[in-house]
């Protein structure tokens, strides 16, 4: 047995004090002794989710120089075309058709009633977010050459209105209703309300008689070359059904359907 006395005492003592003092030390360094688990670090909030961003604002109308009033057709030499449709009726159809449009990798221009725009306001954000053009057919799809100037006006105007409203901009392009051309105080109505062309078309799809969907693509198809404006409709089931086979067959003649801004500029 070992005999402690006072002084062998003080020495394990100062021994001890030096084991704590470089168990400290290792500790500190990382090595050694396992240090004491860390003390809990405050709580952090969640970062902020970013902010979503509005909508962009579309395009509004350009002026096309070397282009006339009223345009029929873009440039010839180009192996392009713009499926024009006139934008009313079922909006199941409509949907379908532009569905339809971007799977084959095609973009549309659709002149927009206002009225329909009334009962479909979504509608106008849809054709927009699938990077098809939007534009003015009038408020509420009557023979506007046939009107007085003020009535045909407000037409226009108030057609533009609903347009601006739900997308910021009166659309890229105003296409009289009820008729292939606008006359010259259409034209002018037009130009006035910030539209400086008017678009009409040099192939007709005929597809509102409701010829059924074969003919509705011979129609198409018979007329078509580089450069066309096709007047094609929403709301005609035979043009739903029409479209997938149009747009094979445009593409196997080496014809991109694209939007009328895109073939123009």
């Amino acid at each position: 047995m070992v005999r402690v006395t006072s002084t062998n005492r003080r020495e394990a003592l100062r021994a001890g004090a030096g084991l704590v003092a470089g168990g400290a030390l290792a500790t500190g360094c990382g090595t050694g002794h396992a240090a004491r688990p860390p003390s809990p670090a405050a709580p952090t909030s969640p970062p902020a989710a970013p902010a979503e961003e509005p909508p962009a604002t579309p395009a509004g109308p350009r002026a096309y120089p070397g282009h006339p009033a009223q345009i029929t057709h873009g440039p010839r030499t180009r192996p392009q075309v713009a499926l024009t449709f006139h934008g009313q009726g079922d909006p199941a159809l409509a949907r379908a058709l532009l569905g339809t449009a971007e799977r084959h990798g095609a973009r549309l221009t659709v002149l927009a009633v206002g009225s329909w725009l009334d009962e479909h306001p979504d509608l106008a954000r849809r054709i927009l977010d699938g990077g098809h053009d939007l534009g003015n057919h009038t408020q509420r799809h009557i023979g506007i050459n046939s009107l007085a100037e003020a009535e045909a006006r407000r037409e226009i105007t108030d057609c533009a209105e609903r347009l601006r409203r739900l997308t910021g901009s009166i659309g890229t392009w105003f296409r009289p209703s009820r008729a292939p051309a606008a006359s010259p105080l259409v034209t002018r109505l037009a130009r006035a309300a910030g539209y400086p062309h008017v678009l009409s078309y040099d192939v007709d799809s005929l597809d509102h008689t409701r010829p059924g969907a074969a003919a509705v693509t011979r129609e198409v198809l018979a007329g078509v070359r580089g450069g066309s404006v096709v007047s094609l409709h929403f709301g005609y089931p035979d043009t739903v059904a029409a479209l997938p086979d149009v747009l094979t067959e445009l593409g196997r003649r080496g014809l991109r359907a694209v939007t009328t801004t895109e073939l123009l500029s």
